[in-house]
């Protein structure tokens, strides 16, 4: 495990950057801000290790390109909610609307001032793992009840990195915490993910309004270019004018057991990636509004599509919409999430 300095904050307060890593041959770095994961080298199928994740060596290109959201904890909600307005016994609440896609404003990702802006406490460090944790005062970006959220990063034998959110409140509020990494498995040596193959576990997908939020249906994935259930290159299914959206998740009827949500590789290095979760979604964005001058990890600045998302979560818009699963979280509960990425070898 190592610790450095890893550059001032907006604020002013100093940042740092976590080191952990595992003999099986996976190296992670951390950074309190934003509960950020800035880097991920694995193993091609040669054994040469490279970078798999975009990110960034300074923390003012984090804080000048915070809406792209690189490798960030995302929260309190992660993803959009319409209009930023819900209720919650028969009270309502409006939180900042900060992106307005199709002209239509909503909430994002928590808000201009959301959890991936936010310095973490750094709560515990080992070799192989990390733990941050931050408080959200009552009222903050519109929300109700304070929130203590922790996030814990750790490695282990069989190439696995996971991501655990967890979060506890003493009054009704709603959570959905979300891991927003962009992939790219070349390890540095190509700029975009047309030449990935992914595979998704869902039958069906939540279609969306043109202000990207979802209708209410559940719809079959059959028929559509929506349906990843076989493996597809990512570039011949560009005729979906991108991607932006959330699967349902092929769920078994307890609700909580982790379960393969999505699969990820790059045939020319070989590199495989297995998602896993115990959320309901996965949302895949393919980075087609990526456009930043900041250089990345290969000194090479990220274009569109230089890296794709694949986000475990609750549904977006779940406190407006009554038959998706519930966000609420009360004082007597615990909110867990988690994800688990591992690198198997070719």
């Amino acid at each position: 495990m190592g610790q450095r300095t890893f550059g001032a904050t907006e604020s002013g307060a100093e940042a740092s950057l976590l080191t952990i890593a595992h003999p099986s041959g996976i190296r992670a770095a951390v950074t309190n801000l934003g509960a950020t994961l800035v880097s991920v080298e694995v193993p091609d199928a040669a054994g040469t290790m490279g970078e798999v994740v975009l990110g960034w060596p300074r923390t003012v290109d984090y804080s000048a390109h915070a809406n792209c959201y690189l490798g960030s904890t995302v929260g309190r909600f992660g993803n959009r909610i319409a209009r930023g307005k819900f209720s919650l016994d028969g009270q309502s609440f409006q939180l900042c609307t900060n992106n307005t896609p199709g002209g239509i404003a909503c909430h994002l990702h928590g808000g201009d001032g959301g959890f991936h802006r936010r310095l973490w406490t750094i709560e515990e460090v080992r070799a192989d793992a990390v733990r941050f944790r931050y408080f959200s005062a009552e009222g903050e970006e519109g929300y109700p009840g304070n929130l203590t959220a922790t996030v814990t990063y750790r490695v282990g034998p069989g190439r696995e990195l996971t991501w655990t959110a967890e979060a506890v409140t003493d009054a009704t509020t709603i959570v959905n915490l979300v891991h927003h990494p962009y992939w790219n498995l070349s390890g540095g040596t190509v700029t975009t993910i047309d030449h990935h193959v992914l595979q998704l576990f869902a039958a069906a997908f939540l279609p969306v309004t043109e202000g990207l939020i979802p209708t209410g249906e559940v719809r079959s994935v059959d028929r559509t270019l929506m349906d990843f259930r076989r493996p597809h290159a990512v570039a011949g299914r560009t005729g979906a004018g991108g991607y932006d959206h959330c699967w349902v998740l092929d769920r078994p009827a307890d609700g909580k057991a982790m379960i393969l949500a999505a699969r990820l590789s790059e045939p020319e290095s070989g590199r495989v990636l297995e998602v896993s979760t115990n959320q309901p979604g996965i949302q895949f964005y393919d980075g087609k509004h990526l456009d930043v001058s900041a250089l990345g990890h290969t000194g090479i600045a990220y274009g569109a599509r230089a890296g794709l998302c694949l986000e475990p979560q609750n549904f977006p818009d779940a406190p407006n919409q009554t038959g998706f699963p519930s966000c609420r979280l009360g004082p007597s509960e615990v909110y867990t999430s988690r994800v688990n990425y591992k690198f198997p070898l070719p």
